[in-house]
Protein backbone atom coordinates (compact mmCIF):
# COMPACT_ATOMS: atom_id res chain seq x y z
CA UNK A 1 0.00 0.00 0.00
CA UNK A 2 1.36 3.41 -0.88
CA UNK A 3 2.30 5.90 1.80
CA UNK A 4 -0.33 8.54 2.59
CA UNK A 5 -0.94 11.32 5.10
CA UNK A 6 -4.24 9.73 6.07
CA UNK A 7 -2.55 6.43 6.84
CA UNK A 8 0.02 8.33 8.92
CA UNK A 9 -2.83 10.10 10.74
CA UNK A 10 -4.47 6.76 11.55
CA UNK A 11 -1.19 5.46 13.02
CA UNK A 12 -0.69 8.71 14.93
CA UNK A 13 -4.16 8.41 16.48
CA UNK A 14 -3.30 4.88 17.62
CA UNK A 15 0.01 6.05 19.13
CA UNK A 16 -1.52 9.05 20.94
CA UNK A 17 -4.03 7.15 23.06
CA UNK A 18 -3.57 3.60 24.23
CA UNK A 19 -7.32 2.94 24.52
CA UNK A 20 -7.47 0.31 21.77
CA UNK A 21 -10.02 2.27 19.68
CA UNK A 22 -12.60 0.87 17.29
CA UNK A 23 -12.56 1.85 13.61
CA UNK A 24 -15.37 4.33 14.34
CA UNK A 25 -13.36 5.95 17.12
CA UNK A 26 -10.30 6.20 14.87
CA UNK A 27 -12.45 7.66 12.09
CA UNK A 28 -13.82 10.39 14.39
CA UNK A 29 -10.33 11.32 15.61
CA UNK A 30 -8.74 11.37 12.15
CA UNK A 31 -11.69 13.35 10.76
CA UNK A 32 -10.71 16.24 13.05
CA UNK A 33 -7.55 16.64 10.92
CA UNK A 34 -8.89 15.34 7.61
CA UNK A 35 -12.63 16.15 7.42
CA UNK A 36 -12.87 14.60 3.95
CA UNK A 37 -11.70 11.13 5.05
CA UNK A 38 -14.28 8.36 4.67
CA UNK A 39 -14.97 5.51 7.05
CA UNK A 40 -14.20 3.14 4.17
CA UNK A 41 -10.70 4.65 3.89
CA UNK A 42 -10.13 4.07 7.61
CA UNK A 43 -11.31 0.45 7.35
CA UNK A 44 -9.19 -0.16 4.24
CA UNK A 45 -6.07 1.25 5.91
CA UNK A 46 -6.69 -0.68 9.14
CA UNK A 47 -7.06 -3.93 7.20
CA UNK A 48 -3.85 -3.27 5.30
CA UNK A 49 -1.92 -2.30 8.44
CA UNK A 50 -3.10 -5.51 10.13
CA UNK A 51 -2.12 -7.58 7.08
CA UNK A 52 1.34 -5.99 7.15
CA UNK A 53 1.74 -6.75 10.86
CA UNK A 54 1.74 -3.08 11.86
CA UNK A 55 -1.41 -3.43 14.01
CA UNK A 56 -3.10 -6.07 16.14
CA UNK A 57 -6.86 -6.48 15.75
CA UNK A 58 -8.59 -7.44 19.00
CA UNK A 59 -12.10 -8.85 19.06
CA UNK A 60 -13.74 -7.23 22.07
CA UNK A 61 -17.44 -7.19 22.79
CA UNK A 62 -18.59 -7.50 19.19
CA UNK A 63 -16.48 -4.56 18.00
CA UNK A 64 -12.98 -4.97 16.69
CA UNK A 65 -10.42 -2.85 18.52
CA UNK A 66 -6.93 -1.96 17.28
CA UNK A 67 -3.54 -1.90 18.99
CA UNK A 68 -0.42 -0.40 17.43
CA UNK A 69 1.78 -2.16 20.00
CA UNK A 70 2.69 -5.40 18.25
CA UNK A 71 5.10 -6.56 20.97
CA UNK A 72 4.33 -9.86 22.67
CA UNK A 73 1.51 -9.17 25.15
CA UNK A 74 -2.06 -10.12 25.95
CA UNK A 75 -5.18 -8.06 26.63
CA UNK A 76 -7.85 -7.71 29.30
CA UNK A 77 -11.38 -6.76 28.23
CA UNK A 78 -13.73 -5.30 30.85
CA UNK A 79 -17.18 -6.78 30.27
CA UNK A 80 -18.81 -3.91 32.18
CA UNK A 81 -17.36 -0.74 30.63
CA UNK A 82 -15.72 -2.15 27.48
CA UNK A 83 -12.22 -0.85 28.21
CA UNK A 84 -9.28 -2.87 26.91
CA UNK A 85 -5.99 -3.00 28.82
CA UNK A 86 -2.57 -4.27 27.79
CA UNK A 87 -1.17 -7.09 29.94
CA UNK A 88 2.60 -7.47 29.74
CA UNK A 89 3.04 -10.11 32.46
CA UNK A 90 4.76 -13.13 30.91
CA UNK A 91 2.68 -16.24 30.37
CA UNK A 92 4.03 -19.76 30.09
CA UNK A 93 3.56 -20.66 26.43
CA UNK A 94 5.02 -24.18 26.46
CA UNK A 95 1.60 -25.41 25.39
CA UNK A 96 2.27 -24.04 21.90
CA UNK A 97 4.66 -26.90 21.15
CA UNK A 98 1.97 -29.37 22.24
CA UNK A 99 -0.61 -27.60 20.07
CA UNK A 100 1.77 -27.68 17.09
CA UNK A 101 2.30 -31.42 17.55
CA UNK A 102 -1.43 -32.03 17.88
CA UNK A 103 -2.38 -30.25 14.67
CA UNK A 104 0.86 -30.78 12.75
CA UNK A 105 1.23 -27.08 11.99
CA UNK A 106 3.65 -24.29 12.86
CA UNK A 107 2.10 -21.59 15.05
CA UNK A 108 3.45 -18.12 14.26
CA UNK A 109 1.07 -16.02 16.33
CA UNK A 110 -1.22 -16.49 19.32
CA UNK A 111 -3.50 -13.95 20.96
CA UNK A 112 -5.00 -14.24 24.41
CA UNK A 113 -7.73 -11.98 25.76
CA UNK A 114 -8.76 -12.11 29.40
CA UNK A 115 -12.32 -11.04 30.23
CA UNK A 116 -13.76 -9.82 33.49
CA UNK A 117 -14.31 -6.57 35.40
CA UNK A 118 -11.67 -3.84 35.62
CA UNK A 119 -10.75 -2.35 38.98
CA UNK A 120 -12.93 0.74 38.41
CA UNK A 121 -16.03 -1.32 37.62
CA UNK A 122 -15.29 -3.73 40.46
CA UNK A 123 -15.04 -0.80 42.89
CA UNK A 124 -18.43 0.55 41.72
CA UNK A 125 -20.02 -2.84 42.43
CA UNK A 126 -18.57 -3.10 45.94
Amino acid sequence: MKHSHKRDAICEVLREKKDHPTADMIYERVRERYPEISLATVYRNLAQLCAEGELIKIGAGGKERYDIDTSLHTHFFCEACGDVYDVFSPLHLSGLANAESEIGCKINFAHITFRGRCKNCSAKEA
